[in-house]
């Protein structure tokens, strides 16, 4: 009796233990509780096997110190928290992780360095979710199912700053997230000095989507090297969009002589394809940003061409391309100026990317990925894998963090009175897209994109990331036979916890009338990137 008795402890002991596991988000692959804590205080000491991993320790202690105010030290051996390189073996994951939780020890082993940084990130949010610093001992093992797991800021429309900038960093390598895209070109606004054309952003950096008559803001290149170098510490790579040939307005502003015109609801919308100055232009514009941007990744857009495009018609310059190139109509002008274009970036030894439009244009499948994002278009999905693309999936629904989370919200978007809950972001499966083996290794990952003409402010853009961004990554992260969307709710728990702590302003389902929407301070007609 007393057996069954300690046994029945040890159950419901080790069930509360399990639960802890929730704090991890997103959940990791394999996770063993076991019984007891390791008690995180300033006698803990960190150490690593490599010098390789001494910045990742080097985070670690800086996050417990702001955020704890727990002091550890590194020692060079025999430390209580160890972090451990394998040594390389072919075909191993570099995101996969070990981590063994011990009463007296913690150990994080891993073939990569980044690995090692996933494995931190999952101590760091059991020190932060849990009780008098205590870490519940357990065993882990843990490797994403994608290995894209990104997110897109439009700061064209509206501009954040570098500090906030930041702060979505911190939260993305929190999530383990791995891919910001920074959408920094478009019709509303310039924001990448570039040094060979500085009228971009002196001239192109004036306004935002509200107001046209805002001072130029824009990131100087200093800036945008620190905010890289910040990101490169969390293992985040940052993926700069350049548009072209459409949603060019604001280039076009500071340097006329390169427009292709527009239409009456956008004027001066796109870059003219029938000047060859136009390709040694925007050439020139791509060095630079390939040498800022270290990923040799620089998205390329291509999208809504055809909403500005109307003056191509009577262009005499892309008349006679067209006659020159026997081009049979616009569609064919802009694959023509895509394809010299991304070979220009191929040159450049980068790859090139696009949304979905561009499945069209025969580019190298080696050097382009797509970004299918119309889902109502699922035929250019099927386009993209079919030509052997690798492709990333950001469909407006569920994928777009300028959808509103709620039916009763006003402020942001709906399709067909559909909107984006944080259910439907974490049930999102990538998978279920993919007809085939072949194109399901086709499919790199899932990215959410938050584009900003409802989005004036700070405040409104924490409430329409959190707490969506810990579904992505779970979406993103955790493979979906693991996925639990009721034990993740329970878990998200003690994330907001750490939103309030953080001053954050966020949507909780379960606390709408404490929450409410916080709208737009200015007002304008809404005309949303379809």
């Amino acid at each position: 009796m007393r057996f069954l008795y300690i046994s029945i402890l040890l159950f419901i002991y080790n069930a509360a233990f399990a639960q802890q596991q929730a704090a991890i988000i997103p959940m990791p692959a394999n996770f063993v509780a076991g019984a007891g804590f390791f008690q995180l205080n300033n006698n803990v000491t960190i150490g690593f096997n490599n010098d390789r991993l001494k910045a990742v320790a080097y985070y670690f202690q800086n996050e417990l110190l702001s955020q704890k105010g727990i002091t550890l030290q590194q020692k060079s051996s025999n430390a209580t928290i160890m972090l451990m390189l394998k040594p390389v073996k072919k075909n191993v994951d570099s995101n996969a992780y070990q981590l063994s939780i011990k009463p007296d020890k913690i150990t994080v082993s891993a073939y990569h360095p980044r690995g090692i940084f996933y494995g931190m990130i999952s101590v760091l949010q059991l020190a932060l979710t849990g009780k008098n610093n205590q870490i519940p001992v357990a065993e882990i093992s843990d490797a994403p199912a994608y290995a894209w797991r990104g997110l897109m800021l439009d700061e064209s429309r509206h501009f954040f700053g570098r500090e906030k900038v930041k702060s979505i960093l911190n939260w993305m390598a929190f999530y383990k997230l791995n891919t910001f895209h920074w959408h920094l070109t478009d019709e509303p606004a310039w924001r990448l000095e570039i040094k060979n054309y500085p009228n971009l952003a002196l001239i192109g950096g004036i306004g935002d989507y509200l107001n046209a008559d805002l001072p130029a803001q824009f990131y100087t290149q200093a800036e945008i090297k620190e905010i890289i170098a910040y990101a490169a510490e969390r293992y985040i790579k940052v993926i700069p969009e350049i548009d072209m040939p459409g949603h060019a307005t604001a280039a076009n502003k500071a340097y006329p002589e390169y427009s292709g015109g527009g239409a009456a609801g956008h004027p001066e919308f796109t870059f003219n394809p029938g000047l060859e100055k136009t390709y040694s232009y925007l050439t020139d514009i791509l060095k630079e940003t390939n040498v800022l941007f270290p990923a040799q990744l620089i998205h390329l857009g291509g999208d809504e061409v055809s909403y500005g495009n109307e003056k191509w018609n009577n262009n005499p310059d892309i008349l006679k391309l067209c006659e020159r190139e026997k081009l049979k109509d616009n569609a064919a002008v802009e694959h023509y100026f895509m394809k010299r274009m991304a070979d220009s970036l191929y040159q450049l030894n980068a790859k090139a990317i696009f949304w979905d439009e561009m499945a069209d244009a025969d580019l190298p499948k080696d050097k382009t990925i797509i970004y299918w994002w119309r889902q109502e278009k699922p035929e250019q999905l099927r386009t993209a894998l079919g030509k052997g693309y690798q492709v990333v999936l950001c469909p407006r629904l569920p994928l777009y963090f300028d959808f509103v989370q709620d039916s009763t919200h006003q402020y942001g978007r709906k399709w067909n009175k559909l909107y984006n809950p944080i259910a439907q972001v974490y049930a999102f499966d990538a998978a279920s897209f993919a007809n085939s083996t072949t194109e399901k290794q086709l499919i790199l990952g899932i990215q959410a994109n938050i584009w900003t003409e409802t989005v004036d402010n700070n405040v409104r853009l924490d409430y329409l990331l959190f707490p969506r961004i810990a579904a992505l990554a779970e979406a993103g992260w955790t493979h979906q036979g693991k996925k639990d969307f009721k034990a993740f709710t329970t878990n998200l728990g003690q994330h907001l916890v750490l939103y309030n702590k953080a001053g954050l302003y966020y949507y909780d389902p379960s606390k709408a009338l404490l929450h409410p929407e916080i709208p737009m301070k200015r007002k304008k007609p809404l005309n949303y990137k379809d």
